[in-house]
């Protein structure tokens, strides 16, 4: 028998970040990226599994009826105060869980080391910003920091839409209504939200994800409308989020969307998290600022992956940062290694990745000569 309540503490006490629950293994826990059993547990059978089903779902029939039907269910879940994002699917006909643990604490937006540009776009009036990136990359963890950000410093009225709802926001200097997506919740779907949002006087709307196509025309009618609205891809890149954007429409319509696009589209953070020397996770983000040259890249017949990065590469003085840059950044500063920084780009930017790491050096160490020369002033 399963003693779900311990299995929590322990992920709690070992400050884990998820919880694996599949028959067949013991609890496991991933602490800073890596899978770490539980050796004092006991390996989980059918029947623990159907325990830890019961105590998830917790007899509500709206959710039992979503997993029965469909033989997955996204759910959330309270332990001692800590909130679980909770996914229950099925393998071999047996319930498995994944736990996401959602601190309360919630870390502040310069911490994180996303790019200042992206809480000055939050200003914006008007016009759509996406937060991308992989599972796993702290995309939620950073659209949070930014939403507790205009919280903080401006007078708007936020509204987001999450399935399920991690980070509990309580109303300051901005007025903020948050709601649960799905069966039996406050919206049924993420569409559905968006649509109805446009007769609740919102300032800003906050899209936990957008999936599909009918989300995604929702969430432009509403940048279109005079709306400020951050949303949510899962693709690796700013170039693939254009192209997964587009894609999402039939081929006669996409000329028209990318015109849409064009003019409400304001930018792209992509980020990724690697695990930096001694051991702590690192953000690397790629960020792209949309203006004329972006634009009108995005307007043409075909998409040219290469001509956005390059783009991107040569527009950082209106804030833009290409995946390299960062990398180099980030290994001229110690955080990560070498291989570590190839290892997240294509074998034909190798060239790129050292030069760029060449430039840093020496206007590193420029900067370093100077300062050694004022000091040896005094």
């Amino acid at each position: 028998m399963i003693d779900m309540n311990k299995v929590l503490d322990i992920a709690m006490e070992k400050d884990a970040s998820d919880v694996h629950l599949i028959a067949g293994n013991k609890p496991i826990l991933r602490i800073s990226r890596e899978l770490i059993q539980i050796e004092e547990m006991e390996v989980l059978t059918r029947e623990d599994m159907n325990e830890v089903y019961d105590y998830l779902v917790m007899g509500n029939l709206d959710q039992d009826e979503i997993y029965r039907t469909t033989r997955k269910l996204d759910c959330s879940h309270e332990h001692k105060g800590i909130r679980l994002r909770v996914n229950i699917s099925s393998s071999d006909d047996i319930p498995t869980a994944t736990l996401r643990l959602i601190k309360n604490d919630l870390p502040s937006y310069e911490s994180l080391g996303v790019p200042d540009i992206v809480r000055r776009m939050t200003y914006q009036p008007q016009g759509l910003i996406l937060v991308t990136g992989k599972t796993n990359s702290g995309k939620s963890t950073t659209l949070n920091a930014l939403i507790n950000y205009i919280n903080e410093n401006q007078n708007k009225k936020i509204l987001t839409l999450e399935n399920p709802i991690e980070y509990k926001h309580t109303s300051k200097k901005s007025l903020i209504v948050q709601k649960e997506i799905g069966k039996g919740k406050d919206s049924l779907t993420f569409s559905d939200g968006v649509k109805n949002s446009l007769r609740e006087d919102c300032d800003i709307l906050v899209i936990g994800e957008i999936r599909d196509k009918v989300t995604m025309e929702a969430a432009i009618e509403m940048a279109e409308s005079g709306h400020l609205v951050i949303g949510t891809l899962h693709t690796k890149s700013c170039a693939e989020t254009i192209d997964r954007m587009i894609n999402f429409y039939e081929v006669r319509d996409q000329a028209s969307i990318k015109y849409l696009l064009s003019a409400v589209l304001k930018l792209v953070v992509s980020q990724r998290l690697l695990k930096d020397i001694s051991g702590k996770l690192v953000l690397v983000p790629e960020v792209m600022v949309v203006d004329n040259i972006i634009g009108g890249i995005i307007r043409k017949e075909k998409i040219s992956v290469s001509e956005i990065e390059d783009a991107i590469q040569s527009n950082l003085e209106k804030g833009s940062i290409g995946l390299i840059n960062s990398l180099a950044k980030l290994f001229v500063d110690d955080r990560i290694t070498l291989d570590q920084a190839k290892e997240q780009i294509e074998e034909k930017n190798i060239e790129t990745l050292n030069r760029t790491i060449m430039q840093m050096k020496i206007k590193k160490d420029g900067k370093g000569n100077m300062m050694g020369n004022n000091l040896g002033g005094f």
